[in-house]
């Protein structure tokens, strides 16, 4: 087990000043908010545990917080990775360490994404009773959104001309067009005349705010429990069934990159190994056998 350090540096006496820099630097190089407030808190995080000046910072020390999150924290994949960039920008990019860049990432862990059945999002769906909260939950199933890009949809983002989505400063800063149904533009027309939405066309509870990421998911989970759906659903679910049924449907994979804006055509290969569409053609070596019947029918 890793010895956590004496605590000199507390969230309460951390240097302020450090941390307003690295907030600075982040932000003039347009990191998104959400990338920041990770690096932010992976940075302030370390040093908690480590309990050092950022200029007494070893390459131990950072390793041993890494085996930290991993083997106490048990955290995933992703997490430490995003940890090691958070690590590397505040180190090696910002204070010109070079024993950061010989910290090795962890192997991704190759995980399957989880997929409803077409099915199963009629089911979730139709349990909604709420005009907003349906809306909400049918265009990202519809769009194949992320829910941070859900939240931040304007009502000009909606072209019913040409029935698009314009999805504006996207993961990596990047714009796109996705689909538009017919099945949800009537429903957002009807949640329009109804809630009248001004600045962004899902408000939050606050003045100009738009609504947050965990109320989505709280919807969803809701939906869920009404629906009886007993698989691990996330937000995230329906926009891995929306990429997963457009495939079985047989839309190209490279419209399919497009629309979920992605970079890399790897990242939309994952929906070949979930997707039904050939694994269905195949026949089970077990239903070629003569078997006995059983003698207890």
């Amino acid at each position: 087990m890793v010895k956590r350090g004496e605590g000199r540096f507390s969230d309460k006496n951390l240097s302020t000043t450090t941390f307003e820099d690295l907030r600075r630097e982040l932000l003039s190089r347009k990191y998104s908010y959400r990338t920041a407030k990770g690096y932010l808190y992976y940075n302030r995080d370390f040093l908690n545990f480590i309990g050092k000046n950022p200029s007494d910072i070893n390459d131990n020390d950072i390793k041993n917080y890494l085996l930290h999150l991993a083997e106490e924290k048990q955290s995933a994949t992703s997490t430490l990775n995003q940890a090691i960039n958070a690590l590397k920008f505040y180190y090696g990019s910002m204070l010109k360490k070079k024993f950061i860049y010989e910290v090795k990432r962890p192997r991704k862990d190759k995980k399957l994404p989880v997929v409803l059945s077409a099915e199963e999002v009629a089911k979730i769906l139709n349990s909604v009773d709420n005009l907003k909260h349906k809306a909400i939950l049918m265009l990202v199933y519809s769009a194949g959104l992320r829910v941070g890009e859900v939240v931040r949809l304007k009502p000009e983002d909606i072209d019913s001309k040409r029935m698009l989505i314009h999805i504006k400063g996207a993961k990596g800063r990047k714009d796109r067009y996705t689909l538009l149904s017919e099945k949800t533009l009537e429903v957002l027309r009807e949640y329009w005349r109804q809630y009248k939405p001004d600045k962004w066309l899902f408000e939050g509870a606050r003045a100009g705010r738009y609504l947050s990421t965990r109320t989505v998911e709280k919807i969803l989970e809701h939906a869920c429990e009404k629906a009886d759906i007993k698989k691990d659903v996330s937000v995230h679910t329906l926009r891995h069934s929306f990429a997963t049924h457009l495939l079985e449907g047989g839309t190209d994979l490279r419209y399919i990159q497009e629309l979920l804006g992605h970079t890399s055509s790897k990242t939309t290969e994952i929906y070949t190994h979930v997707s039904t569409k050939s694994l269905s053609k195949i026949k089970s070596p077990l239903d070629s056998l003569e078997l006995k019947e059983r003698s207890d029918k």
